[in-house]
């Protein structure tokens, strides 16, 4: 179980794509046809074998849409993890009594969308790719446009919650990993990457607040973001409302 995309909804695609690029060093590699299902344009980077995507409303009453009411703004949308064996996950997620928003299997790539209101925080979407290297959501040639010179990979989400430990417990169900408290912080571990748990301070509600990224130079990632005015007081890079955790 891993984590290989995070997903962020915008208001204005074209900016958001932009400034991810200009700031985390990525190449932008796909849109989505199959997201207009839902009211949505998309755009995917890849960073190492792990994914970025924002995703934009291009029509009224969508569920990014009322994200993005209620958030006030862009923000986190959804949590994307990586299994081998989705009959197990989808045992679990029944046994959890948490429903399944939508799911598909096709074609050797299948995924499942736990209902956020069953969990908490965000759109919780468990994959399986065969063979496991693919990445259906990244395009058919993603691998042309991985650019590691600024960007490694995508290494953890944080969501914000009312209650950290009850939404932590939750998530823990639905997974079925532990959830342990660590410096404060409740964590789940995962075979690359970990998803945590904090306390909603910001005002924006219960949410995805944060995702990690390992950079090669955070010193020049945050000069790129203060370049376009995406660098807060406290030195977070912010893209699409939602702070970027760099790691070196």
């Amino acid at each position: 179980m891993r984590l290989r995309q995070i997903a962020l909804v915008a208001t204005d695609l074209a900016a958001a794509r932009a400034d991810i690029s200009a700031v985390l060093g990525v190449q932008y590699a796909f849109d989505d046809p199959a997201v207009g299902k839902y009211g949505l344009r998309n755009a995917v980077f890849p960073i190492g074998d792990t994914f970025l995507e924002v995703v934009s409303p291009k029509e009224s009453g969508t569920t990014a849409g009322r994200l993005l009411e209620k958030r006030g703004g862009d923000g986190g949308y959804m949590v994307i993890l990586q299994v081998d064996d989705l009959a197990q996950s989808l045992a679990r997620v029944k046994n959890a009594a948490a429903r399944i928003a939508d799911q598909s299997d096709k074609d050797g790539a299948a995924f499942m969308h736990i209902h956020p209101k069953d969990i908490g925080g965000a759109i919780l979407s468990l994959d399986r790719m065969v063979p496991k290297e693919r990445w259906e959501w990244g395009g058919p040639h993603w691998q042309s446009h991985v650019c590691t010179d600024t960007s490694v990979k995508v290494a953890g989400a944080e969501l914000h919650a009312k209650d950290p430990a009850q939404m932590a417990a939750r998530w823990a169900q639905v997974l079925g990993r532990a959830a342990t408290l660590d410096a404060g912080v409740w964590r789940i571990r995962l075979d690359d990457g970990e998803i945590r748990f904090t306390l909603e301070r910001d005002g924006r509600g219960e949410g995805l607040g944060a995702f990690d990224v390992i950079v090669r130079d955070v010193d020049a990632v945050q000069a790129s973001a203060a370049a376009r005015g995406l660098l807060a007081p406290d030195g977070a890079v912010v893209l699409a409302g939602t702070r970027v955790r760099l790691i070196q």
